[in-house]
């Protein structure tokens, strides 16, 4: 918005009210999901941020590769092209944990130590799961992404290498962590 001053100064107001936006190993591998609509939710999600950054913290991103390596060879490898590729083109900051972090984890009796650092991780953000236990918290900066019946499509060459990913498939996502 332009203000007009004294003199023909012009300030410039910017504001953005636009809050981090973490996602946690639910979502990455949701895109694998067993369940049709988390996987076209969490796939939609990326979709829609491919050109935004967002954050998720190296423990989650170890997450994903433990659920990985669950799996045979060959499928592995049909997955990995694809995440490779998606962490090159997307702003995917991968953070570790700070002792800010660990100071403002508060402990939850239901809540592995995993999951709390997750939540402390994105206490002054937005955290996008499909984890049960975390969205049963009902707070309010803890929610899961949209679901959608329409799948949408990451660019072509991404697309290509998403499909044959879909050679892995998660069971009850919401649950992993």
């Amino acid at each position: 918005m332009d203000w007009p001053l004294q003199g023909g100064s012009i300030i410039f107001l910017l504001f953005s009210t636009t809050m981090k936006e973490f996602i946690d190993a639910t979502i990455f591998m949701g895109m694998n999901s067993s369940n049709e609509k988390i996987r076209i939710a969490c796939k939609n999600f990326f979709v829609e941020h491919i050109k935004k950054t967002i954050f998720m913290s190296l423990e989650n991103v170890g997450k994903c590769d433990d659920i990985v390596w669950q799996f045979d060879r060959e499928t592995q490898d049909a997955y990995y092209p694809f995440m490779d590729r998606l962490h090159t083109v997307m702003d995917i900051q991968r953070i570790p944990y700070d002792k800010e972090t660990i100071n403002k984890r508060q402990e939850y009796h239901k809540l592995s130590l995993f999951q709390q650092l997750t939540i402390a991780h994105a206490q002054d953000g937005i955290l996008f799961t499909f984890d049960k236990v975390l969205l049963d918290l009902n707070f309010k900066n803890v929610k899961n992404p949209p679901l959608f019946d329409e799948e949408k499509f990451f660019p072509k060459d991404l697309e290509k290498w998403y499909q044959a990913s879909l050679k892995l498939r998660v069971n009850h996502i919401e649950s992993i962590n």
